[in-house]
């Protein structure tokens, strides 16, 4: 797999989201999901499931003569591709407007706050390190 994959669609997305909390899943099971909440086509879904494996985003083997598909990386380890890649092509490398949106909005759980204030004083530890 290459050190920066490939940036994905959101359609590539959402399918590789969904197999990495089914997997080990066959395309059939795939496409019944996106078909019944999303209307999407079998074929599309096989071709957006092997545009992900191309992408080194997924892997297949056979069980039972049927291919199953797996996520080759982890669910954080893909979010945080695409958080890198929106920061750096959207925000220009600043995360400045992240920080000034999410102080804006009031749409943060008390949960998801003292998970960013937990992830500050870990910065915030790691950076103090660093210097000493």
């Amino acid at each position: 797999m290459p050190k920066q994959p490939e940036p994905l669609g959101q359609v590539q997305l959402d399918v590789l989201r969904y197999i990495a909390e089914h997997h080990p899943i066959r395309v059939g099971a795939v496409a019944e999901h996106f078909a019944a909440t999303e209307g999407k086509a079998r074929t599309t879904i096989l071709t957006v499931m092997e545009k992900l494996r191309q992408k080194g985003y997924l892997t297949r083997k056979k069980i039972k003569g049927v291919f199953h598909y797996e996520p080759r990386l982890g669910q954080k380890a893909v979010m945080s591709g695409v958080v890198r890649r929106f920061i750096e092509e959207s925000l220009g490398g600043s995360v400045s407007p992240l920080i000034a949106y999410l102080s804006e909005t009031h749409g943060l759980t008390d949960a998801e706050l003292s998970k960013l204030k937990q992830l500050v004083r870990e910065m915030e530890t790691r950076r103090k390190e660093e210097h000493t």
